[in-house]
């Protein structure tokens, strides 16, 4: 079986690097544009979609500047796998964007892609940033 393919996907974002960053870094922020029902258990995240329940430890944190959450098995084991969002800021312009590295299989790469967008869309009106 062939492996998931790695690819990244930058989206522009009006918002401070600070606000944004709470977003992408608390249980409540994902919560409001990333699942449906976020909850930690110190470094373990639980990531609810529907009926379907996704466990990834945060594996490591930039404050600020990015948070990165390696998937886990049942035994709370590291997968192959993980996603990590990023906040960047050009010096000159101090334009923000979110940069999202993630992984998928090679035929679901389109329908991966459009998911994020369509969560980045959910998280630009949750801060205010159409």
């Amino acid at each position: 079986m062939e492996g998931k393919v790695r690819y990244e996907l930058e989206f522009p974002i009006m918002s401070s690097p600070q606000l944004l960053y709470q977003y992408i870094s608390t249980p409540s922020g994902l919560q409001e544009w990333f699942a449906d029902n976020v909850n930690s258990r110190g470094e373990f995240f639980t990531f609810v979609w529907n009926d379907s329940e996704e466990k990834a430890r945060l594996a490591s944190k930039k404050t600020g500047e990015k948070v990165k959450f390696r998937w886990v098995d049942e035994e709370n084991k590291d997968a192959e796998y993980y996603f990590e969002l990023r906040i960047l800021e050009d010096e000159i312009t101090k334009d923000v964007s979110l940069m999202v590295v993630d992984f998928a299989e090679e035929n679901d790469l389109a329908e991966a892609k459009q998911l994020w967008e369509n969560q980045i869309s959910d998280l630009k009106h949750v801060i205010g940033s159409v």
